[in-house]
């Protein structure tokens, strides 16, 4: 299949908006000539960056003016998710080294998968993720990229709505100092993530910039770190095994007296329940690598963060991406290991919810429950708009901006992931399909085949190593999502599935 002969206009601003009277960007074509790409009209309103007259466009038509810093903090905040509050299940069910090795490797494999898209970007001048589809498949490698990042989008709103309907009457019910909830309508999950859809989500969404980006990133990131401290710390305060009546323990209790009371237990249910597993292979162990892959997705949003960066260079936003991805494994392991060493092999898919065993009126569970969802209910409209913008590629290419386009796809986009969210059965339904279908292809597959049509075989032969390289790492991401899906079919026609939780 022949490269397409004309591209499109790249995504010149941050967020998925276009600008207007931009200059055409010249691309290498099929059979070693170049041709200028034609002007497009605004499809979602104009930039927010300023253009620099006095200085030569990178790619752009504007200057960038992301510091260093800046851009390691936004993309650190795109890569974290509400993934990693199911690490820890992940974990008891992989063991510790398992776990370690497989988190160390999908982390490297995603940053040499951002090496290839800087590569496949610096060359035909696109910084634009489906666009770059574009450039190397015609319409339907743009299509492929729309729909993989509206799928995995979908499934990232999906999973912080289900944080919400989760928790949300946990931490009503701890407001209230109630011991058990009551059939109220404000103690049900499921009218408590249509509200807060309704009143908060969506008319966030509605906004047609999105301005706030990096008062909300930071925010969110800061929300997280404190959820990472506050797991470390009940490391050290939650006893193992946790006695039958410690649940409708409430205010201050002396550790050593819990302590000793599980000493009746035996010596040998304290062995079997507080021993940490170091490699464990099971019928969940399935989840695992999805969850991992849906956690580290942050690909979407790299060549966005690259054009907003100041002085750019290859070189430099891969130093970035290293540097991103180097603390949020930390981070994923820290959280995983101390929530799995907390509660080993009875921490559920979703860790807070584990934490309402111990003492549902915990004051420090509690901020951290408020700050999570804090957190993720602002974060949803920013996912929401690259999805948006999806659409309307997919479906209104060439159409000018349209509030009634623009609130219906928003209010149809939340209705379908409310619906979802509501009769969902756990959340890693979510992470395990999701991760195992859209993750694989943005983090494996497209940038492989995306690098290996993109480079010119006059500077790369097609039998050269970094090509050959290229196409094994995507058949590595179809062996993934093969088998990742193969395993979930597998475990759902068994009914073996550990369901994490009783919402």
């Amino acid at each position: 299949m022949e490269a397409p002969l004309q591209t499109e206009m790249v995504e010149l601003v941050p967020n998925g908006k276009h600008s207007e009277g931009l200059h055409p960007v010249t691309t290498p074509a099929a059979g070693n000539q170049r041709v200028e790409g034609p002007r497009q009209s605004c499809v979602e309103g104009e930039g927010f960056l300023r253009k620099s007259p006095s200085k030569e466009p990178h790619f752009t038509d504007f200057e960038g003016k992301t510091s260093f810093g800046m851009s390691v903090f936004n993309l650190s905040n795109a890569i974290m998710g509400s993934g990693i509050l199911g690490l820890a299940y992940a974990m008891a069910n992989t063991g510790i080294i398992l776990f370690l090795f497989l988190l160390t490797s999908v982390a490297l494999l995603s940053s040499y998968s951002i090496h290839l898209l800087l590569k496949s970007s610096g060359i035909v001048g696109i910084r634009a993720y489906e666009q770059l589809g574009y450039r190397a498949f015609g319409t339907p490698g743009k299509l492929a990229a729309a729909l993989a990042i509206t799928l995995q989008n979908i499934g990232a709103m999906s999973s912080y709505l289900y944080i919400i309907k989760s928790e949300l009457p946990l931490v009503i019910q701890t407001f209230l100092n109630l011991e058990k909830q009551t059939s109220d309508w404000y103690m049900n999950g499921n009218y408590l993530v249509i509200l807060v859809s309704v009143t908060i989500i969506l008319p966030l969404a509605l906004m047609r910039q999105l301005g706030y980006l990096g008062y909300s990133s930071g925010f969110s990131l800061s929300c997280m770190v404190f959820f990472l401290i506050a797991v470390i710390y009940k490391k050290f305060q939650v006893p193992c095994p946790l006695p039958p009546n410690f649940a409708n323990v409430t205010g201050n209790i002396s550790l050593l007296e819990v302590t000793k009371k599980t000493q009746l237990h035996g010596e040998t249910s304290t062995a079997d329940l507080c021993t940490p597993s170091y490699f464990t292979l099971n019928i969940q162990t399935a989840y695992t690598i999805p969850i991992m892959a849906f956690a580290f997705v942050c690909h979407p949003e790299v060549l966005p963060i690259y054009t907003e960066l100041k002085d750019p260079s290859k070189r430099k936003m891969q130093h970035i991406s290293n540097l991103s991805i180097a603390v949020m494994y930390v981070m994923y392991f820290l959280a995983a290991l101390f929530g799995y060493l907390t509660f080993y092999d009875r921490v559920e898919s979703e860790l807070l919810h584990t934490y309402n065993k111990v003492d549902p009126f915990d004051v420090l569970i509690l901020c951290v429950r408020v700050a999570v969802l804090t957190a993720v209910t602002l974060t949803v409209p920013i996912v929401l708009f690259p999805v948006r913008r999806a659409i309307q590629q997919m479906l209104f290419p060439n159409r000018e901006f349209s509030w009634l386009r623009h609130t219906l796809i928003a209010t149809g986009l939340l209705t379908c992931i409310n619906l979802l969210v509501i009769f969902a059965p756990n959340i890693l339904g979510i992470f395990g399909v999701i991760g195992a279908t859209s993750a694989p292809c943005l983090i494996f597959i497209f940038p492989a085949i995306f690098y290996f049509r993109i480079v010119p075989t006059e500077k790369e032969p097609a039998r050269s190593t970094p090509k050959i390289l290229a196409l094994c790492f995507a058949v590595l991401g179809l062996l993934l999502m093969t088998m990742s899906l193969s395993f979930i079919i597998i475990d759902w026609l068994s009914g073996t599935s550990r369901h994490g939780g009783s919402h």
